[in-house]
């Protein structure tokens, strides 16, 4: 059967994290020389890179730091080894606001999309619905 919900994959190939963080597979394999600490995917047949959830969950702390935060790599690694929790929950909060402004966004474009001549007939429905 299947697996349709990407969350409960248990691996995910270089092409999909890439795709995930929007970055080259190049990169992601560069990152894997430079932070040899954090990511350690595991390899299948043929040297294939497998990434699990913690192993994302890293790449997604260097993207933050280096291309979010403008870090360099030797200091991302140095915050990555000296407050990993507390860069972590920065990063999380950091990814909770961006979904929050995606949906606002949203919300603004939804009701910038909402003309005066559809105003006026909900003003007329809703004054028909009160008289009757």
């Amino acid at each position: 059967m299947l697996n349709k919900n990407k969350k409960l994959k248990l691996y995910y190939s270089i092409s999909e994290v890439a795709q995930m963080l929007g970055v080259n597979e190049s990169l992601l394999r560069y990152w894997e020389d430079e932070f040899p600490q954090q990511l350690k995917p595991k390899r299948a047949g043929r040297g294939v890179r497998q990434y699990n959830a913690e192993d994302i969950e890293a790449l997604k702390l260097i993207y933050h730091l280096v291309k979010e935060r403008g870090m360099t790599l030797q200091g991302a690694r140095q915050r990555l080894k000296d407050n990993r929790e507390g860069t972590l929950r920065t990063c999380e909060a950091v990814e909770r606001l961006k979904a929050i402004r995606e949906e606002l966004v949203a919300m603004r474009d939804a009701l910038d999309a909402f003309t005066y001549e559809d105003m006026d007939a909900l003003q007329k429905n809703i004054g028909g619905e009160a008289k009757g």
